[in-house]
């Protein structure tokens, strides 16, 4: 129903203004008395089989929606109901800011991929605290972090560390975001000396908590092995609890969707169908490099129930969906959920 009808529809629409307005509408329905129920009745698929405890948390299911979607946790409490096992809000900046220049979201519809350069866009980390503070304890939260466009890379672990105080008692765990291809200059907190600081910073006011929640780091699938290799050297030196990989890529190589179309797009962080082959490749990588022993949530290009399981096969403990879940609907969850119980 929902490729035949819904998303026609949906698709007819910008993609930014059709977010705006799903959301808009997932925020009003979670706010009607039993609502939420009634959506988890049709969505969710519950059974001990799916259960997952990975960094200390106990997961109903292993699939997540990756952050981007709900950036300032204005309706992670549906979404949820839709049969994820974890939501992942953000990312989230100290300060609020527009973004980058609209239009910035597309759709490039026969490689099934989006290409953003969203810019971090977000309401500021006091708001999204504001939404969390009551949330349902039933429902696992991840919060993810960056900086603010406008602050210099030498100053940006105060943002990461303000985010990271700010949050720390509403969320679950941490998803560091110095990947993201649509900052300017970001990618420079990944090499090894910046990205040693600011991590080390994050586990040092960790360790003033009473509590421990784990702080996961996402990969680009733009790194090549031997900056894996370095970032797992940190990754072990800080005692950081996993990776997310991975985020969006750069690279146009080897897309359907005509050249001069991906030309007039310019410049953004590609997700979908297109990447699945090297998010899978580098989660591969990493679990054969860590012996499996290092959490991995695994995202980028699951688009069907089998891309899932071969992430799973691949390393993943977890793992996340985003352009999948805008192209394929909420019956992807469901559908993701049984293939695991009979793979």
């Amino acid at each position: 129903m929902y490729k035949q009808l819904i998303r026609p529809i949906l698709f007819s629409f910008s993609p930014e203004s059709i977010h705006k307005f799903t959301l808009t509408l997932l925020k009003i329905a979670g706010k009607i008395p039993g609502k939420t129920a009634i959506v988890k009745s049709l969505f969710a698929v519950k059974s001990p089989k799916l259960e997952r405890e990975i960094f200390g948390i106990k997961f109903p299911n292993p699939v997540g929606l990756a952050a981007g979607l709900d950036k300032d946790a204005e309706a992670f409490e549906m979404l949820g109901a839709l049969g994820f096992g974890f939501v992942e809000i953000g990312t989230v900046t100290p300060k609020g800011q527009k973004g980058n220049p609209k239009p910035r979201l597309f759709r490039i519809k026969a490689d099934e991929g989006l290409i953003n350069r969203m810019g971090f866009n977000n309401l500021g980390v006091e708001e999204a605290v504001k939404h969390i503070k009551k949330r349902s304890k039933n429902l696992i939260l991840g919060g993810n972090i960056g900086k603010n466009t406008l602050t210099p890379n030498e100053k940006a672990n105060d943002d990461y560390n303000l985010c990271f105080n700010e949050l720390y008692d509403y969320v679950d765990y941490f998803t560091v975001n110095v990947s993201c291809p649509n900052i300017t200059n970001l990618h420079e907190l990944q090499d090894k000396d910046a990205l040693l600081s600011l991590l080390s910073d994050l586990t040092q006011i960790r360790a003033t908590k009473k509590i421990r929640k784990p702080i996961l780091l996402k990969l680009s699938p733009d790194l090549n092995f031997n900056q894996i290799d370095d970032t797992l050297e940190i990754i072990k030196q800080t005692g950081l609890d996993g990776v997310v990989a991975t985020n969006t890529s750069l690279s146009r190589d080897n897309l359907l969707t005509p050249t001069p179309l991906i030309e007039s797009i310019g410049r953004g962080g590609l997700s979908g169908k297109p990447i699945k082959e090297r998010s899978t490749e580098i989660i591969r990588y990493i679990a054969k490099k860590t012996d499996g022993k290092l959490p991995i949530i695994g995202v980028g290009g699951i688009m069907t129930a089998e891309d899932a399981i071969e992430k799973l096969n691949a390393g993943a403990h977890l793992i996340q969906i985003y352009t999948g879940f805008i192209y394929e609907g909420p019956g992807l969850i469901r559908a993701i959920n049984k293939k695991i119980l009979i793979a």
